[in-house]
């Protein structure tokens, strides 16, 4: 087949998938996990059954690929600000502030439902360790930089960061956040 006509079936098929992964979502939001079918997924997107069939087995794991491909931003995002230019310490602020609103955003989103589906599993321990590495890089650099602490581990400040900034899930606000950050940010100052 000619490149030409190759890449317009790459494109449609990715059209598809995102349609497909778009509309579960929107409908799972309105709708409660449980009340939706692949019958109502491949009407709303636009497509045949047989199609959707041809992509995803179920709904379950259309959410998956959803949430993969959302987590997947999220990291990519995360390791730019950690590889952006500027000081360590800028951009270990950067990265706190960024995965303190991710962490609010997502207690915002779906239900307790939702999330006992998406977040299991071997998936989560690999975003953890992807997580802990990416904070683990960047507090190294800050520490040799001086602005964050050097008598605790920076394995265990990059724990220290991800727990402590997993509670803005339960924020009311992101101004509570930004405090939140600042409060993480004074305990990974040095000590005077």
């Amino acid at each position: 087949m000619p490149k030409l006509w190759n890449e317009t079936i790459e494109t449609h098929r990715h059209a598809v998938r995102e349609a497909i992964l778009e509309t579960t979502w929107q409908l799972v939001t309105e709708r409660g996990l449980m009340s939706v079918t692949m019958s109502q997924i491949a009407e709303k997107a636009g497509i045949g059954r047989a199609t959707l069939y041809k992509y995803f087995p179920d709904v379950e794991s259309i959410l998956t690929a959803h949430h993969e491909r959302h987590v997947a931003a999220h990291l990519a995002h995360l390791a730019e600000l950690r590889d952006r230019p500027g000081s360590a310490g800028e951009r270990l602020e950067a990265v706190l502030e960024r995965y303190a609103l991710i962490s609010h955003h997502r207690g915002r989103h779906g239900t307790e439902e939702l999330a006992a589906l998406l977040h299991r599993g071997e998936r989560v321990a690999d975003v953890q360790r992807r997580l802990t590495e990416l904070f683990r890089d960047v507090l190294t650099e800050a520490a040799a930089e001086g602005a964050v602490r050097d008598d605790v581990a920076t394995d265990e400040l990059a724990r220290y960061c991800l727990h402590s900034l997993g509670a803005a899930g339960a924020l009311d606000s992101e101004a509570a956040v930004r405090r939140l950050v600042a409060v993480t940010s004074a305990g990974l100052r040095p000590p005077r």
